[in-house]
């Protein structure tokens, strides 16, 4: 098939509609007073969504050159969501601000690499002063006022505030649906991984199929063990020292798993055998976070470590180590806080450097059972259309809080924009274009507030001018009635700064 060309005009015009269609349709969901947004599905009712990013997704335009300028912005869109968590409709709108703009511009004559350069100039600037009245998260209250905040709900808050107060800032919190029609969190300590016991002969308890080993010693490999010769040599040290071991290898069968059992049912020694957790490569460094977090070291052919040359000072520790069928728990690993913490930051700096999604989040899984531990937060309702809705508010004040927690607040309703337009009073520009780039932006800051406004039923031209009013550019705006209507609960003393 023949490609189609657009050039100049025609191009940028085409480009811009299709930024406009999915502006048009994502910035209504802005803030607490926003629209929802129905998204037609090809079975089942319809999903009632008040998310940006989720509608963004939805949209696929039939001119192919309009659908390039949708995937733009909703590139825009899903990169916010990945980063921050929240915040995809205010990106969405800021770059259809600066795109429509800076378009107008070029087909009136500008330089569009002089304009692009005054942008970036201005951005820069923008940031820079954002970082610097952000304030830092202080306690536990101001993460729930964050939370309640986002998700439009003070109970969600509570929860979201309670889950990540008990996780820690290097947690993880995830979201499910739940069984009920409530909200609820299910805490997982220490290390849990997918992987159960290799046999059921290592059950301790057998009303509830579990197995539970008491401050074990742990070995650990990624090699099969299926000859008992390979462990012989070792056991016989090992019983020496103590008769408590916990093998986690990548199969354990045959005459050495059948030892193995024998010897548990004989009570010569407390054993229990676990299939080492992932595949591949993910599986190496998974052993690795463990050995780490215990103490220990991995048996490995990449190393080439052998059962030979194995000695008990190779083993990990921990207070416990529990395992169903289908997943174990290692609690209380006895790792150097040096080392954990040297594998924090190695995680921490991989999860920065990837561009995939999946691998950030394994990342992040492995770098919370190490750090701080998971919450699950389960989202219960009556109906799937709530249900989907829940979800995508809790997600999205999770990933806000979070945000929050790890760089700071700033005063919201748009104001905090409103107030970096400053920065840009003194910025040095080398010619005309490169000014019309900065005043693009400076443009761009007020359509959030001026949203809000009018997504509020609000003037938005009045709210802007009042909040320009520099008697006004406090926590004294809020008794302004007008844009005390552009929210739904009373701004909490921490954000109306």
């Amino acid at each position: 098939m023949a490609k189609q060309l657009k050039f100049s005009d025609d191009a940028r015009q085409a480009l811009l509609k299709g930024v406009d269609v999915v502006a048009k349709a994502v910035v209504t969901t802005l803030g607490p007073k926003g629209r929802n947004i129905a998204l037609d599905k090809k079975w089942g009712a319809p999903n009632i969504v008040h998310d940006g990013v989720t509608v963004a997704k939805e949209i696929e335009l039939k001119d192919p050159f309009e659908n390039m300028g949708a995937q733009l912005v909703k590139e825009a869109a899903s990169k916010t969501n990945d980063v921050a968590g929240d915040g995809t409709t205010t990106a969405t709108l800021l770059a259809q601000a600066i795109t429509s703009t800076g378009m107008k511009n070029v087909t009136a004559g500008a330089n569009p690499m002089i304009i692009k350069k005054g942008i970036e100039k201005a951005v820069d600037a923008v940031v820079a002063d954002l970082k610097k009245i952000a304030k830092p998260i202080k306690n536990k209250e101001e993460i729930e006022q964050v939370a309640t905040i986002s998700a439009g709900d003070e109970a969600i808050g509570k929860k979201i505030a309670e889950a990540l107060d008990r996780v820690g800032r290097d947690g993880v919190v995830t979201v499910e649906e739940g069984k009920g029609m409530t909200i609820d969190i299910e805490y997982k300590e220490g290390m849990e991984f997918d992987r159960g016991y290799v046999s059921a002969y290592f059950v301790t308890n057998p009303e509830r199929m579990e197995a539970e080993v008491e401050n074990p010693y742990i070995l650990l490999t990624d090699k099969k063990i299926a000859s008992v010769q390979d462990l012989l040599p070792f056991l016989e040290k090992f019983v020496k020292v103590s008769k408590t071991l916990v093998i986690i290898a990548d199969e354990i069968e045959g005459e050495a798993l059948a030892t193995l059992v024998v010897n548990k049912l004989k009570g010569t020694f407390n054993v229990l055998a676990i299939k080492a957790p992932g595949f591949g490569d993910r599986r190496k460094e998974m052993l690795d976070d463990i050995a780490v977090l215990t103490g220990g070291t991995v048996l490995s052919e990449d190393t080439g470590r052998t059962f030979e040359n194995l000695e008990v000072t190779d083993l990990g520790r921990a207070d416990k180590v529990w395992a169903d069928k289908d997943n174990s728990r290692i609690i209380g690993g006895k790792g150097g806080t040096s080392q954990i913490k040297a594998r924090i930051s190695l995680i921490k700096r991989q999860i920065s450097e990837t561009d995939s999604d999946f691998d950030r989040e394994k990342l992040e899984e492995r770098l919370a059972k190490l750090a701080g531990g998971v919450a699950q937060i389960n989202v219960g309702a009556a109906t799937e259309i709530e249900l989907n809705d829940k979800k995508e508010r809790v997600k999205d004040a999770v990933g806000a809080t979070k945000a929050a927690v790890e760089e700071g607040i700033l005063p919201g309703g748009g104001i905090a924009f409103i107030k970096a337009r400053k920065s840009l009073d003194g910025l040095k520009y080398d010619n005309n274009d490169e000014k019309v780039g900065i005043e693009i932006v400076r443009t761009a800051l007020e359509m959030p507030l001026r949203m809000l406004a009018k997504n509020a039923g609000e003037d938005d031209g009045y709210v802007l001018r009042k909040i320009e009013d520099s008697t006004v550019m406090s926590s004294e705006r809020s008794k302004i009635p007008k844009i005390r209507t552009m929210v739904t609960m009373p701004l909490p003393e921490s954000l109306d700064q």
